[in-house]
């Protein structure tokens, strides 16, 4: 019987549209727990360098699976300085939350559900902040029909993922804290100082205590601060870590080609972007996001924030365009072909932005490289 349950489990999680990472690099985390020698925290999974090798990425391991030995390789998650992770990495060792800030698309939530999935063993106690975030979606709730029938007890109380992440000892991850209103942020005070939730309605079970390894991971864009700005009480039970854009060309394009060819393996697309293209869309996105060619010339800033993500985001579009509707191979042309919609979101003359550098760079560059004559000539093409 125990044997069936497996494989129910099992086929449900090859029929999820996405995985957890601690699902996803199961082999990665098992081998890094058997390699193991530095003593890790009560009660996390790994010791700390055994998880920023994991985010990093190292050499690979061996290690026993069904009593075989075999070499699982350590790929990296996060790129940028080692130093971020690192920090991240102590401050969620001490008692202080972890408040990781950038903008839109730089990987925030990426390092934070690594993070979490490295040292709790699981990602998925989150709370996502929106303008529509309460009390109850931090704290707990009610079984109201039960507490009608029943009144107020234990077995009608429904936890919230921070109640769970304080009775097992787990990170919290805290999604967009500065998309929640003030009053709702504030609940988060006495969790952070005290440790603990007050339950009023149940004067016998009144405190749900925090076990150790209890901590919180937030994260906020730069783009939303001052929506709902953090009190200054909240602020000082964070230790901020600033998530930089990607500014090396070399590791933006190896992030865009990974994570690329990641989720079309996961979409199992028999198809793939060519580096020279990959090349091209990371070009377009670094000299538009700067305002400067790598030549000297000056171009126009759009309005919206063009990321890594995004350009991730494009990659796999212009591949699924290509496999669908095009000839199979991706070109510069599909990649110009559904750039738009990532230039061009809150201000329509952003418009005017990618016209100008198709004309002024792409144009230029166009009359020794058929790959950017091809960019150039679908931009101005899809403009009209």
């Amino acid at each position: 019987m125990a044997g069936k349950k497996e494989e129910l489990a099992s086929a449900k999680a090859v029929e999820a549209l996405r995985q957890p990472s601690e699902v996803l690099y199961r082999d990665e985390l098992e081998a890094l727990k058997q390699n193991d020698k530095d003593p890790a925290p009560e009660p996390w999974k790994l010791s700390p360098r055994a998880v920023l090798n994991y985010i990093v990425g190292g050499k690979p391991l061996k290690a026993k699976f069904d009593g075989k030995s075999v070499e699982i390789p350590i790929t990296r998650k996060f790129f940028g300085d080692d130093s971020i992770v690192e920090r991240a990495i102590v401050t969620l060792a001490s008692d202080r939350a972890l408040l990781l800030v950038g903008e839109p698309g730089t990987g925030k939530s990426w390092l934070s559900e690594h993070l979490a999935a490295a040292i709790s063993g699981t990602s998925t106690l989150t709370v996502q902040g929106t303008a529509g975030t309460t009390e109850e979606h931090i704290k707990y709730s009610w079984n109201i029909a039960r507490v009608i029938a029943e009144g107020p007890n234990s077995g009608n109380l429904i936890p919230s993922p921070t109640m769970v992440a304080m009775k097992n000892g787990s990170l919290l991850r805290f999604e967009e804290i500065t998309r929640c209103l003030p009053d709702v942020q504030d609940s988060l005070v006495s969790i952070l100082s005290d440790k603990a939730i007050a339950i009023p309605e149940l004067p016998d079970e009144n405190m749900v205590w925090a076990r150790p390894g209890f901590n919180v991971i937030a994260t906020a864009n730069t783009r939303d601060q001052g929506v709902n700005e953090l009190s200054a009480a909240l602020k000082r039970r964070f230790n901020y870590i600033h998530i930089p854009i990607v500014s090396d060309h070399k590791t933006e394009v190896e992030i865009v080609q990974k994570r690329a060819g990641e989720l079309l393996k996961r979409y199992e697309m028999s198809v793939s972007v060519p580096p020279p293209i990959i090349e091209i869309l990371t070009t377009v996105f670094r000299e538009i996001r700067e305002g400067k060619t790598d030549d000297g010339v000056s171009v126009k800033k759009p309005t919206t924030t063009v990321s890594t993500a995004e350009a991730i985001s494009v990659a796999i579009d212009a591949a699924l365009y290509a496999r669908f509707f095009g000839s199979g191979e991706v070109g510069a042309d599909d990649v110009a072909r559904n750039l738009i919609g990532s230039i061009v979101k809150e201000d329509a003359n952003d418009l005017a932005v990618l016209k100008e550098y198709a004309v002024l760079v792409a144009k230029r560059r166009g009359e020794k490289d058929k790959n950017w004559r091809d960019f150039h000539d679908t931009v101005l093409k899809s403009i009209k």
